[in-house]
């Protein structure tokens, strides 16, 4: 009696939510296609509820799997557009299976349990806040729209860390995410060499019909190439840790062979900052390898060639931040500029508004607003920060800035902390990526134009949260191997 209740409800909320999508689309004069397209998708989850032929956590996790894939195709199948919001592929999906989980997690108490027993309370803590900030400072920003959209884009990433969470709570879980991430990105490195080869640019592109010279730029389903190199930068050590931890001798060769092609593509996409995140990933992966006494040398070595560096290269840099700022002189508002001088003058700008701002940042989303109206120094018609640290600290302040810095530093320490006590080569394969992964996103991430809405990103966060969660529960349980 209680599932056909809940199957009836669930019958009448998704044609509810049908039919007011469906008479939206018709005022809003779209495409029937995509009427359709919806139509599958809502009668797939109303056949779900009442002829589950999986349990509905099991729907819910296949739910999960599918997200996980449409995240690599980004806005490349369909996209529609609301205004000024977009919904493709990925989005739907992502309402779909939080509206299955909330729908039954209110029904059955999942909600309460799930929060009850999380491990990584301070990290959600944090996204509250950053949530709860976020929408505070609508109040002060210039552009009301703007704030509303980057706001959205962070709720919808947030969500995703959060389903990732709850719903991939084992390492059989965790595998099958890490093998979707390896299976899309070699789909997507075969795209990057028919872009390069073929002079072909999928119509999501940015670059597509542009100049002749920018069609062999490798950019696969992404906007640019700097997004695209961002996220190879990641996948690389997904590979090189694959290839580590692989017993079989064809899996260690296959994922070589594609760690190459990654650095290949990053290489041909001239994402300086990529290049320079697999360098720093390399070193620091040599880093967590090491035994103790090689880590105390090579911690020596880096401190002291850093010292020394500083010095001997100090009246050059001083020389160039000169240059620079006689050159910022030189150029008006939107004339064109060298790419090192406008990303220094859109930092020197993002840091002039933050300290306007006595620290509390511009309001959500609205740094492009001010470079665009009120920038101090000229920035070539260039309005985003191209840097994901600054472009927090810019928007929602200092304090936010420090919040997700103090996250990622946690989850860092926590990896490496498990690290030292699981030996299983799965579980290495795992923490390997993890911790190499958001070393190198961190330095990969001055090159896209924006971050909070690169959803590799979000599904990277929330992979790694749900790995420290998962292992902190089976170090609860005493469990350190199969």
């Amino acid at each position: 009696m209680e599932s056909n209740r809940l199957a009836r409800q669930a019958i009448g909320t998704s044609v509810f939510l049908y039919a007011i999508i469906f008479f939206s689309f018709l005022l809003l004069q779209l495409d029937i296609k995509w009427v359709f397209i919806l139509s599958i998708i809502w009668g797939a989850l109303i056949l779900m509820t009442i002829y589950p032929i999986f349990s509905i956590k099991e729907s819910i996790k296949g739910l999960m799997y599918l997200l996980v894939a449409a995240t690599f195709l980004n806005q490349s199948v369909f996209s529609i557009n609301i205004d000024f919001f977009q919904l493709f592929l990925y989005r739907l999906l992502l309402l779909a299976t939080a509206a299955l989980y909330f729908f039954y997690g209110v029904k059955r108490k999942w909600i309460i349990k799930d929060i009850y027993h999380f491990p990584l309370k301070g990290v959600w803590l944090f996204f509250c806040i950053w949530l709860v900030y976020g929408c505070i400072s609508i109040l002060w920003a210039k552009s009301f729209a703007a704030a509303i959209k980057y706001m959205l884009l962070l709720a919808v990433g947030i969500l995703f860390v959060y389903l990732a969470n709850v719903i991939l709570t084992r390492i059989s879980h965790l595998l099958i995410m890490y093998g979707i991430w390896l299976g899309m990105t070699s789909i997507l490195l075969m795209l990057g060499l028919v872009n390069y080869y073929g002079h072909i640019q999928l119509p999501s592109s940015g670059l597509f019909g542009g100049e002749a010279y920018k069609q062999s730029y490798p950019t696969a389903v992404f906007f640019n190439q700097n997004d695209f190199a961002a996220f190879l930068s990641i996948s690389f050590f997904f590979y090189l840790a694959v290839a580590k931890n692989c017993s079989k001798k064809w899996g260690r060769n296959s994922a070589l062979l594609l760690s190459c092609i990654s650095v290949y593509l990053i290489y041909l996409t001239e994402s300086r900052a990529s290049i320079l995140a697999i360098i720093v990933g390399i070193i620091s992966y040599i880093f967590i390898l090491a035994n103790k006494k090689i880590k105390t040398i090579i911690l020596t070595f880096f401190i002291i060639s850093g010292i020394a560096g500083v010095f001997i290269a100090l009246p050059k840099i001083a020389y160039t931040i000169h240059q620079w700022t006689i050159m910022s002189s030189i150029y008006e508002q939107n004339n064109a500029l060298p790419s090192n001088l406008a990303r220094m003058n859109l930092l020197k700008n993002t840091f002039y508004y933050v300290m306007d701002t006595y620290g509390l940042g511009v309001g959500a989303g609205n740094i492009p607003y001010y470079l665009e109206r009120y920038a101090i120094f000229p920035t070539g018609g260039v309005f985003q920060v191209h840097n994901w640290l600054a472009e927090i600290a810019g928007n929602f302040g200092i304090f936010i800035l420090l919040g997700y810095i103090g996250m990622l530093f946690y989850l860092s320490l926590s990896l490496y902390r498990i690290y030292t006590e699981f030996h299983h080569t799965t579980y290495k394969m795992l923490i390997e990526s993890c911790l190499v992964g958001m070393i190198v996103f961190l330095v990969s991430s001055i090159s896209p134009s924006s971050v909070i809405n690169l959803y590799f990103h979000w599904v990277f966060l929330g992979f790694v949260t749900s790995t420290v969660a998962v292992f902190k529960k089976m170090r609860q349980k005493g469990i350190r191997s199969f």
